[in-house]
């Protein structure tokens, strides 16, 4: 074994033995940390246990191959496995995108096509609400503004995993972001023609570790207003909505789904907190000639990520040529082949060190 598999196999005891100390667990927020590395480094130890004992297992079959033919058929089974277990491997000792573990902040905004824009982004939230909720994770919407026929004209949720896994929401959700394309006969067209409209997805990994942001006071506009429902009804007597302006940067964070100003306020400021750390990540990325692949942020038709055609019940990702027949199971949330195929040409990208 290599010197740096060796460390993250010494680490992976020693947190092992950290993990097994109840007085560890009085200590949630640390617990659960300790945890998510210990869930990391799971899968690399054991791909390691079991190349180390194919690798035994054909020394000792070579040896007793001149005694017993059977031994040589064994041999050869067994040296076939071996690169297939040492590519495993180093795709597990590939660098690890640091967000992986950490849940999101999602916001979708309608663009180009006016209501039936808006329409398609209350359609993809759906969709991604559907996502959450088949893997278990717990989705909340902070903030809304409603369109006249029932879509949004944007959204922002929030998405949690509710466990240790190594791999998180931002594991998965992190490639959705970009500008989502849509063709189908909108509700409002009388003469059943399809038209082309846009939304754009935003994802945003909020991360536990976010004191290195500092946000000074003075540097922020807080607006309190009342919150309200679909139609714009209000659902609140008291001005417990929250609006925050980040004046250097102008990002706006809106929450208005928790019960008092305060708490509104808190969350807001978590979002917040979680745009600037992703703002200065891109920054630091950018400066350094990163080629990582960034988010689309304008809702420009022509810069789309993803088409979802409903006459030919088609859904295509044009980053990775993906395309399937499944529309319908898609926008109810079956996302899993189309994130499974991005995910694998991220990882092929990486390996080829892209």
């Amino acid at each position: 074994m290599t010197a740096p598999l060796d460390a993250l196999i010494a680490e992976h005891a020693e947190l092992e033995t950290k993990l097994a100390d109840p007085s560890v667990h009085a200590d949630q927020a640390g617990a659960r940390k300790l945890g998510k590395r210990y869930a990391e480094l799971t899968p690399i130890v054991r791909a390691a246990r079991e190349l180390e004992q194919v690798r035994s297992d054909l020394e000792a079959a070579r040896e007793l191959a001149g005694e017993d033919p059977a031994f040589a058929e064994e041999a050869d089974e067994l040296s076939a496995r071996i690169p297939q277990l040492e590519e495993r491997l180093t795709e597990l000792l590939l660098p690890r995108d640091p967000h992986d573990s950490s849940d999101v902040v999602m916001e979708i905004k309608s663009g180009e096509g006016g209501e039936e824009s808006a329409l398609f982004a209350g359609d993809l939230l759906r969709m991604y609400l559907r996502y959450a909720e088949r893997h278990g994770w717990k989705a909340e919407v902070l903030d809304g503004t409603d369109s006249d026929l029932g879509g949004f004209k944007d959204v922002t949720v929030a998405i949690k995993s509710r466990g240790d896994a190594p791999d998180g929401v931002w594991s998965r959700l992190k490639y959705e972001g970009g500008v989502h394309r849509v063709q189908r006969v909108p509700v409002t067209e009388s003469q059943g023609r399809i038209h082309t409209s846009a939304a754009g997805v935003l994802v945003i990994p909020e991360t536990e570790d976010v004191a290195a942001i500092e946000i000074d006071d003075k540097d922020l506009r807080v607006d309190v207003f009342r919150s309200s429902g679909k139609g714009g009804q209000s659902v609140n007597t008291t001005d417990s909505a929250v609006r925050i302006t980040h004046l250097p940067t102008g990002i706006v964070v809106s929450c208005q789904n928790e019960r008092s100003q305060l708490q509104n306020k808190a969350r807001a400021m978590q979002v917040l907190q979680a745009r600037l750390q992703a703002l200065a990540e891109e920054k630091a990325q950018q400066e350094a000639s990163d080629a990582r692949r960034t988010q689309v942020r304008t809702v420009d038709r022509s810069e789309r990520v993803r088409t979802y055609n409903f006459p030919e019940s088609r859904i295509s990702d044009h980053r990775v040529g993906y395309k399937a027949h499944n529309l319908d199971a898609v926008l109810d949330g079956d996302l899993d082949a189309v994130l499974d195929a991005l995910s694998a040409a991220d990882r092929a990208e990486r390996l080829a060190g892209g």
